[in-house]
């Protein structure tokens, strides 16, 4: 769309209201957003990846029993007279600063699980007509460069003005279990977009018209709360992210498809949790030297 003026992007919304049932016993009593990666919550990695990008506005769509989520992001007074008190002014900080001045988290509920697109749609009403990002929580990006991938997928939506979908090139054994896009047989390069044609969530191998995979990061055009709002249930019998997508292309919408360069970490399993704890643990002053000792003893 030729808008005159450029909107403003500062809202991402992320979806927290998941069950968790691939982590359990882990995620019975707490949020599997609160699970560490190395000394930090899942969520508050993704959270520092969206202030980095821009984003001053982050909307939690939850539910009940989430509220360690909430308060993990609100000042707690009683700790930091602790640490003041105690003279542990770099913990005081860690703990005080988790928003930066000028974010806000803002969270809504949501009633039921009825899939990605529906906790989407609870959203509508901060969002307006604006367009807005998504980011899944559990989906946590290591990047291999200065500007996250999130910063770049952001600065391509602010030259084109076109809603952008980060994707991956996944093993073509792995296509059936993603939303996968068309590009029309065009790839782009890590760290560069490419217009979308189409989206096939989860095809298999025969039917998938590329093996990028989308990978839990959107930049939205605000039409489709629009959409999603018509959107009937689809597989799992939810209300589909994918099929609003979809119905925004064949309506002549204009998305693109941005490869991303990181290294994608999937903490919503066992796995990817540990795998993301060893490669950010490698990474962090504090916990690099003795975990590398550890691991090559082994």
């Amino acid at each position: 769309t030729a808008r005159g003026q450029q909107q403003v992007l500062n809202k991402v919304i992320i979806p927290v209201a998941g069950l968790g049932t691939r982590v359990l016993p882990a995620s019975k009593a707490i949020p599997k957003e609160m699970l560490t990666v190395v000394d930090k919550p899942v969520i508050q990695h993704v959270v520092e990846e969206a202030i980095t990008a821009g984003f001053t506005r982050i909307v939690l769509v939850t539910r009940s029993g989430k509220s360690a989520i909430e308060d993990h992001f609100d000042r707690n007074a009683e700790l930091e007279q602790v640490l003041a008190d105690k003279g542990k002014d770099t913990l005081l900080a860690a703990v005080r600063d988790i928003l930066p001045t000028g974010v806000q988290v803002i969270s809504v509920r949501q009633d039921e699980a009825k899939g990605l697109g529906h906790a989407v749609l609870c959203a509508a009403a901060l969002t307006g007509d604006e367009d807005f990002a998504v980011m899944l929580p559990d989906m946590l990006i290591d990047p291999q460069g200065d500007q996250s991938d999130m910063q770049q997928m952001a600065d391509a939506y602010r030259r084109s003005g076109k809603g952008q979908i980060m994707v991956e090139a996944v093993p073509e054994d792995q296509v059936e279990r993603y939303g996968i896009v068309d590009c029309g047989g065009e790839r782009p390069v890590s760290g560069q977009s490419a217009p979308m044609q189409d989206v096939v969530e989860k095809p298999s191998l025969a039917d998938a018209p590329s093996n990028l995979a989308i990978v839990g990061r959107y930049i939205l055009p605000g039409r489709i709360m629009e959409l999603l709002k018509t959107t009937p249930r689809g597989a799992g019998n939810e209300i589909q992210l994918t099929d609003a997508i979809k119905a925004l292309l064949q309506q002549g919408g204009a998305l693109e498809a941005f490869t991303m360069s990181g290294v994608l970490y999937d903490c919503g399993n066992k796995s990817g949790l540990l795998m993301a704890n060893v490669a950010l643990g490698l990474k962090h002053p504090e916990t690099a030297a003795e975990l590398k000792g550890f691991i090559e003893g082994l």
